[in-house]
């Protein structure tokens, strides 16, 4: 019919289908793709799937729009779209966080000190979005071998260890502190870094 202005929408439930499917369509067409994973399930099992099958596509470069299908508020699937694209480096905003997986170094309860560091960030989170900031990374690590390494590659961070933390920024040693008052001085430090850049 001679008319070309079109987005191909192929999806499927099953994750490996509709990867496959995906990748032979990429192939056959010059047409832009909208990606997902249809019918994916609730809040908490589509997060899932939809990392797992819409992250390989956009990972092999395939994808032009994207939805994310979950029973329940559509505004957790913007959000996840949004954390997604961010996870697989098509969008730089905001603060991403890392934290490490606890072992038998870890002498600290990192959970629940990762979990409030994340809490305390979204006020932040949703200030770096608005104002178009650089992103940074965060790193709060849980022992002190690989800890320091990891957190001192982020732009602030944290690696805890024997009853003491050490604080990293842009890769220089900031100091060590007690424990139980470095979550404060990590957002002192994230205060400080707003505030320089509001200034320059």
């Amino acid at each position: 019919m001679d008319f070309n202005d079109i987005v191909v929408s192929l999806k499927a439930s099953d994750v490996k289908l509709n990867y496959d499917a995906h990748c032979i369509i990429a192939k056959e067409l010059d047409y832009p793709l909208h990606i997902g994973i249809t019918e994916s399930g609730t809040i908490r099992s589509g997060k899932i799937k939809s990392a797992v099958g819409i992250g390989a596509l956009l990972l092999a470069g395939i994808g032009d729009t994207m939805r994310v299908s979950l029973t329940g508020d559509p505004v957790e699937e913007v959000r996840f779209a949004k954390e997604l694209l961010h996870a697989v480096g098509l969008r730089k905003s905001g603060i991403e966080l890392i934290s490490c997986p606890t072992c038998g170094r870890t002498r600290v309860d990192l959970v629940r000190l990762a979990d409030q560091v994340e809490e305390r960030l979204a006020p932040y989170q949703e200030r770096w979005a608005k104002e178009g900031r650089k992103p940074i990374k965060i790193a709060v690590m849980g022992c002190e071998v690989n800890g320091p390494g990891e957190a001192s590659d982020a732009d602030m961070g944290i690696a805890f260890g024997g009853g003491r933390s050490a604080l990293f920024k842009k890769g220089a040693l900031i100091g060590t502190y007690p424990a139980e008052e470095s979550l404060n001085l990590l957002f002192d430090m994230i205060d400080s870094e707003l505030e320089d850049s509001q200034e320059r």
